[in-house]
């Protein structure tokens, strides 16, 4: 008799819905001048942040705090201004950082970016 209890099919589909979502952050961080993604869960608390970025953890749980407020007040713009409508995405851009918002009903993604990185290095 085997001990192991196998894995149940929505245990199984989480592994494999968690590394592909892994990947894709991979590729994500890839592109020239992208310095970090974030996801939140919609209170704030993170839940996937790149340790191998330049950005600590302690950064990027800052960000999330930030940008998830930031994100309940433009929804609520975005409402006001018309009750059928909802916020799907948002970019905000200074001298040092462009960030884009894709918040969703139970999580938000966050990409920084360098916005005067370019393809060729410069």
């Amino acid at each position: 008799k085997s001990t192991s209890t196998p894995k149940k099919p929505a245990q199984a589909t989480a592994t494999i819905m968690s590394s592909e979502v892994e990947e894709t952050m991979r590729r994500i961080i890839k592109h020239v001048g992208v310095q970090d993604v974030i996801i939140t869960n919609k209170e704030a608390k993170l839940i996937y942040h790149d340790s191998k970025t330049s950005m600590s953890a302690k950064d990027a749980q800052k960000y999330a705090s930030n940008l998830t407020q930031l994100t309940s007040q433009a929804r609520s713009v975005v409402r006001d201004l018309d009750p059928q409508n909802d916020l799907s995405f948002f970019r905000i851009r200074s001298k040092n950082h462009e960030i884009m918002v894709a918040p969703d009903k139970d999580f938000t993604l966050m990409v920084v970016q360098n916005p005067s990185a370019s393809e060729d290095g410069k």
